[in-house]
């Protein structure tokens, strides 16, 4: 299980997280003090908001979606 903290800053951002997320095989898990959102949700990634520091789990491998989730990682 990979975890990992990242921060979106505005809507476009969330939209190319879900899109990313949305071509993964594998469960992707955002959390937010005790919400947890299914990270292709767009809905439910638009309702945790913009510029949080959310943590991410999941547990495959998508080249890509490592692309986007380092892109909006906090160090």
């Amino acid at each position: 299980m990979v975890v990992r903290k990242i921060k979106l800053t505005d809507t476009e951002d969330v939209r190319e997280f879900v899109a990313s997320a949305g071509k993964c095989d594998f469960e992707i898990d955002v959390f937010y003090n005790r919400a947890v959102i299914d990270a292709k949700s767009l809905l439910g990634m638009l309702y945790l908001g913009v510029c949080k520091e959310l943590t991410i789990k999941y547990g495959g491998k998508n080249d890509h979606f490592e692309d986007t989730v380092n892109k909006y990682a906090i160090a």
